[in-house]
């Protein structure tokens, strides 16, 4: 099993986590960036599979797929144990809606910002990082009858940590004003499958004289 992706891709680092939390073998082949986190060159691979022309992608034999939430859509099936969506068909629904919620409705903010990083004091980055807040305080909610967003530990949490991680690297990082949700990124973060996914990426950023925020300087080690 063959999964594209790149350093700095969060939509890549999802189904890596996803793989290693069920003990898939999988080949992780690193289609490089660019210093504005684009993919140059692109490898044919990837612009043969995805009209996109985007990672992650996966080739598993005969299947070629490609979009995070699909690839984990297949990785569940093709080895449901142990289990990263709840059980319950409601407690399932939940889960990927958060997921879902976490790619379409949060890391947008996070992507406008991506682009403001000369002028962080301009109405629009005020605006992105002030909409990051706020889904903050949402997810903060979720979390006042368990450790994780949707009962057990499932993909909602891998996906709003990858993307909260990406939060954090362009200013909007979490605050005080969230504590529960700060205990969970310590949680989250120090799972095995979590470090061994984003240590390289936190040291490929400090290689490339990156910052690396203080929340993530505990992956470089």
């Amino acid at each position: 099993m063959k999964l594209f992706t790149g350093p700095l891709s969060m939509f890549g680092a999802k189904a890596q986590i996803a793989a290693l939390e069920k003990s898939i073998a999988i080949e992780a082949v690193m289609v490089p960036f660019d210093r504005d986190d684009n993919y140059e060159p692109r490898h044919p691979e990837v612009l043969r599979i995805n009209p996109k022309r985007q990672v992650p992608v996966l080739i598993d034999g005969e299947v070629e797929i490609f979009d995070s939430t699909q690839i984990f859509e297949y990785l569940e099936d093709r080895v449901p144990d142990p289990p990263l969506w709840p059980r319950g068909v409601v407690e399932r629904a939940r889960a990927r809606q958060l997921e879902h919620m976490s790619d379409e409705v949060f890391f947008p903010h996070v992507i406008k910002l991506m682009g403001l990083q000369h002028d962080m004091q301009s109405e629009a980055a005020v605006a992105a990082c002030a909409a990051c807040a706020r889904f903050y305080v949402q997810m903060e909610h979720r979390l006042a009858h368990g450790d994780h967003l949707a009962g057990s530990y499932s993909f909602a949490d891998i996906a709003f940590y990858m993307a909260q991680v990406f939060a954090d690297r362009k200013g909007a990082g979490m605050t005080g004003d969230t504590p529960r949700l700060l205990a969970w990124r310590e949680r989250v973060g120090a799972r095995p499958a979590v470090r061994e996914v984003v240590g390289p990426m936190m040291r490929f950023l400090a290689s490339q004289g990156r910052p690396v925020p203080l929340a993530l300087q505990s992956h470089l080690a």
